[in-house]
């Protein structure tokens, strides 16, 4: 979209529900990097009064400034916009914004019939049809992306959405050429690095391809205009801190990719309302990709790349296939009422938390090397959802949304909330490199529950390592060698413990069947469901 710089707008989101209250935070972040501002304002909250009060002393042509209200309330906020940007004089031209009118979203995330508030499409466009720069229609991909969606069925599904839009407004009688423009796509940023730079390049391309096929009067009105999103989706309660790396390496795939404007969601939205040290983080996350990293001075920098190019054109392929796909299903409208797109998003979830229970998908600081000893002092997931008529009957299929972390989550907040935190004791003893890889192993598995862990370097018989554990009050003894020496050290060990405590092996022996056979039950090691082994483990201690 553009050939002379990669600029784009630092974006943070506010709520004004408190028009007074927004106001000033939007000044004061202004102040502090921000060129973006998105503003949400209740339904009952919608009047001339409201705006005028929310836009105090802000210069709207030069920051850009985005509004999401109640679907039904989005033409009146369209109109009460363009008549307070005609009341201060402002070069039309300038004004660069949006308005988050997307009810079909409410269709595919809560399963609402809001198909009556389609037909308004056409009046929101005539509304601002005088803002050649202020984008009203929105298609809500990053909602699949923290739902769990891969970057295919983003990105495939993004396409077939904002078709959607198109067709219907051009079948309304709106000019091709307008309706494009007033199209706006918000998606998600997910870890995965390099395929998410794929992600945007092939959205503008395929993007570019629908938009000609409708003839519209110029080329710039096949841009795709993105506001990226990073995901909430693998963000963790624990080790927040590692949210801010996940999301960091999001926002540079997202600029790299060179959108449209970037919103960094805050380290701690996964327990509680984002604090002024968190969006101000959010905030210097992507100032310094602009200001100390220079991302925004070079064009499409992994233009030229052979990776970087084959990947685009493979995730092109790819998305154009499932962008077809829908399209033999009627279109978007029809394949979310008929419940495919739902399927496909919660089936890619549900096989997601199996990976992340298995491992196969790490969630660093929660399924893999866990904090050991760090509490949630107080702290509580929170989910996110509109309030807007959520308690109407649902007659469509929805998406369920939980963030990855969530099971691990939960089972920590299950053992935090025990009468006593069990200890796990590694029982070391025998090949040196087998035992310490083994109780590493062990411990990073146990902890993933909030268990305390005792490592020891190692004793010289069973006897001396089963009386060191139960002195140490261990409530879980894990047998850590090698696959030769648990046929001699395991079922003396097991015998010797005799129930006193839980007993764990760790590995998979080939003589496992032969310790099955002596009474032992427990074994971890890489083929084991972490998450289902650990709720074993909690129901055998008695934590509920």
């Amino acid at each position: 979209n553009r050939t002379d710089n990669n600029v784009w707008y630092v974006r943070q989101n506010i709520d004004a529900s408190d028009p007074a209250a927004a106001n000033a935070k939007a000044l004061d972040v202004l102040n502090k990097g921000v060129d973006s501002l998105g503003f949400h304002i209740p339904a009952d909250k919608v009047s001339e009064q409201t705006i005028e009060v929310l836009l105090k002393d802000i210069r709207c042509d030069i920051v850009e400034v985005n509004f999401s209200t109640c679907k039904r309330h989005s033409v009146e906020l369209a109109e009460l916009l363009v008549a307070y940007y005609e009341k201060k004089g402002y070069d039309k031209e300038k004004i660069v914004g949006s308005i988050d009118w997307d009810p079909m979203e409410k269709i595919v995330m809560q399963g609402k019939d809001v198909t009556a508030l389609l037909p308004l499409a056409k009046d929101l466009v005539k509304a601002a049809s005088s803002l050649p720069h202020f984008r009203v229609i929105a298609v809500n991909a990053a909602a699949l992306n923290n739902a769990g969606a891969y970057i295919v069925q983003e990105l495939g599904y993004a396409l077939s959405w904002g078709n959607e839009y198109l067709q219907q407004l051009v079948d309304a009688g709106v000019d091709v050429t307008l309706a494009a423009k007033k199209i706006k796509f918000n998606m998600g940023i997910s870890e995965n690095y390099f395929m998410e730079i794929a992600k945007f390049r092939a959205a503008r391309l395929l993007w570019a391809e629908i938009v000609k096929q409708y003839g519209p009067k110029c080329d710039c009105a096949c841009q795709m205009c993105v506001n990226a999103v990073t995901t909430s989706y693998n963000m963790t309660m624990f080790d927040s801190y590692v949210n801010m790396l996940r999301s960091q390496t999001e926002t540079m795939s997202a600029a790299l990719a060179g959108v449209h404007s970037i919103v960094v969601t805050p380290f701690d939205v996964a327990y509680e309302q984002p604090t002024e040290f968190s969006e101000r983080i959010a905030r210097n996350q992507q100032l310094l990709l602009k200001e100390e990293s220079h991302f925004d001075k070079v064009v499409d920098p992994a233009a030229g790349s052979y990776f970087l190019e084959e990947l685009t054109a493979q995730l092109a392929q790819a998305a154009w296939q499932l962008f077809l796909k829908i399209e033999d299903e009627g279109g978007f409208l029809a394949a979310i009422k008929a419940g495919s797109i739902q399927d496909d998003i919660n089936a890619t979830n549900t096989k997601r938390h199996g990976d992340a229970a298995k491992r196969k998908e790490f969630v660093l600081g929660t399924n893999q090397f866990p904090n050991f000893t760090e509490k949630s002092d107080g702290k509580e997931p929170i989910s996110h959802a509109c309030g807007c008529s959520t308690h109407d009957a649902a007659p469509f299929k929805r998406i369920e949304t939980t963030r990855l972390a969530a099971d691990f989550e939960q089972l920590r907040m299950q053992t935090e909330r025990a009468s006593k935190t069990p200890v796990a004791f590694m029982l070391t003893i025998g090949n040196l490199a087998w035992r310490q890889a083994r109780a590493q192993f062990s411990s990073n598995f146990l902890a993933c529950a909030g268990y305390k862990i005792i490592d020891n370097l190692g004793f010289d018989s069973i006897e001396e390592g089963v009386d060191a554990a139960l002195k140490a009050g261990a409530d879980i003894v894990v047998l850590c060698s090698s696959d030769d020496e648990y046929a001699e050290y395991a079922v003396p060990a097991f015998k010797y413990l005799d129930n006193r405590a839980m007993f764990i092996v760790a590995g998979a022996p080939a003589c496992m069947d032969d310790l099955k056979a002596a009474g032992i039950e427990n074994f971890v090691h890489v083929k084991c469901n972490v998450l289902d082994t650990l709720k074993e483990y909690n129901a055998k201690l008695g934590i509920k």
